[in-house]
């Protein structure tokens, strides 16, 4: 699993503690969620390219560091990926975002697409693909198959929780794209749920069964 990274900050890892228990209150989940989104967002971003400009501090001019090329492309996978797409806005507030709207068929455990919406120029933009959990790994191979055929080049997959068959299946799909998770659990269970998980992201996120 080299392309996976788990970011163990205790900060990180409390929040997530919080965002585990069964009755953790909707409107709490999403402000946890808000919060380690921008914490993961923060490890994500770490690699991104510099250059350097001049400015003038009221002292002197200087050769000060920026970020360099166009403005990132947040891509939040429907509906779920909307929680972590707040957070990492509050970092990255000139993101341009997009969407991919992709269910899972209960019985084949497949992803099934309904909606595409994304920037223009994803291939001069590094690409923050946002999905909370990485279960199967169906959905996220399926929407980085949608944004590579968008002509995106350089892309990132941020989740809140990955099980192994989850990674292993992007990691094959896409060897090249880098995974950020604040936890790799155990495993899955026989629907397709990561164990011992925190329940469906969406469901407890927007409150609906």
């Amino acid at each position: 699993m080299k392309n996976l990274k788990i970011v163990e900050h205790p900060l990180v890892q409390h929040k997530l503690t919080k965002m585990r228990k069964k009755d953790t209150s909707t409107n709490h989940f999403r402000q946890l969620l808000r919060e380690i989104s921008l914490l993961l967002a923060y490890e994500i971003t770490r690699n991104l390219n510099m250059s350097e400009v001049n400015i003038e501090t009221p002292l002197e001019e200087f050769k000060a560091p920026t970020l360099d090329g166009k403005k990132l492309a947040l891509i939040s996978i429907l509906r779920a990926g909307n929680g972590l797409l707040d957070g990492v806005l509050d970092l990255i507030p000139s993101a341009r975002v997009g969407f991919v709207g992709l269910y899972r068929d209960e019985k084949t455990l497949k992803p099934v697409q309904y909606y595409f919406k994304v920037p223009a120029g994803l291939d001069e933009r590094v690409v923050i693909t946002l999905d909370p959990m990485l279960a199967t790994g169906n959905s996220a191979s399926a929407a980085i198959d949608l944004l590579k055929n968008a002509g995106a080049k350089t892309i990132r997959f941020l989740c809140l929780l990955a099980a192994p068959e989850g990674v292993e299946t992007l990691s094959a799909a896409h060897p090249d794209v880098p995974i950020v998770t604040a936890a790799l659990d155990r495993q899955l269970n026989d629907i397709g749920y990561i164990m011992p998980g925190l329940g469906d992201a969406g469901d407890r996120m927007f409150g609906t069964k």
